[in-house]
């Protein structure tokens, strides 16, 4: 059996997450069953991370077993031929045998878009978070740079995944503004469950002055959800880039 790698794609809207649940459409489970007729074989994928309901990802990686014969160049049309119009394949190459999607990721990225206009967008309904009150940017940057650093992150996290340690480390969490659209960048070597969301609805707060952006350190050492701001929204996020070594990592540069 090959170990195969994928780059995947997906508008995540019409489904109720990235992993396989009972009675419910997942990307997982929709991206399993084209993979399952195109190899002739069940194949289950290994993801490189949980995307909740209506959370989107612009680039996202999966690894499978498989003695699949189909070529791998053609491998993704082959596969795109059985899937909707909202998940795409994107490239394929060997991976080594021990390479696991999430396992084997350095680091991941994920961006949030807030459309901080009076007026909304039709053409971004699903793509960004409408916001129309007033935000201080330069407040959202000063609370976004508060969490780069090693730092326990249990105060930035929704109960309903299990993990070993909730210390997390955060390369950057960038903010940038463009004809009314904010675009919040956070890069970790990994992220808790709902941590990218709740870290902006931080900043939103502190946008407001309700927190201020000084006040972070502390609340992150105290560990309360309850004292931070709250979880924004699903569909202004979207998981944007990994980083994993060897041609896995360079796959997921293309």
């Amino acid at each position: 059996m090959k170990n195969i790698a994928l780059r995947i794609r997906y508008d995540g809207a019409a489904y109720h997450g990235w992993q396989k649940q009972k009675n419910l459409p997942t990307v997982q489970e929709t991206l399993e069953n084209a993979l399952t007729r195109v190899c002739g074989h069940p194949v289950k994928v290994t993801g490189c991370g949980r995307t909740d309901a209506g959370v989107h990802a612009e680039r996202y990686c999966v690894n499978f077993q498989s003695d699949c014969r189909v070529p791998l160049e053609r491998l993704p049309l082959a596969v795109n031929t059985l899937l909707p119009v909202n998940i795409v394949v994107q490239d394929a190459c060997p991976a080594p045998e021990e390479f696991c999607a999430i396992r084997s990721c350095i680091q991941k990225e994920y961006t949030y878009r807030i459309l901080n206009t009076r007026i909304r967008d039709p053409f971004l309904a699903g793509r960004v978070c409408f916001y129309p009150a007033p935000l201080d940017l330069e407040r959202m940057r000063a609370a976004g740079e508060a969490f780069v650093g090693t730092h326990d992150f249990a105060a930035v996290r929704s109960v309903g995944t299990e993990t070993k340690t909730t210390v997390r480390t955060v390369k950057w969490c960038d903010t940038a503004l463009e004809d009314g659209l904010i675009t919040i960048r956070v890069c970790a070597d990994g992220f808790l469950y709902n941590m990218a969301r709740a870290i902006v609805g931080t900043m939103v707060y502190a946008a407001h002055g309700k927190i201020s952006p000084e006040e972070i350190p502390a609340l992150l050492e105290k560990g309360d959800r309850r004292l931070t701001g709250p979880t924004m929204p699903p569909q202004g996020l979207a998981m944007t880039r990994l980083w994993y070594p060897g041609e896995v990592g360079e796959m997921m540069k293309r």
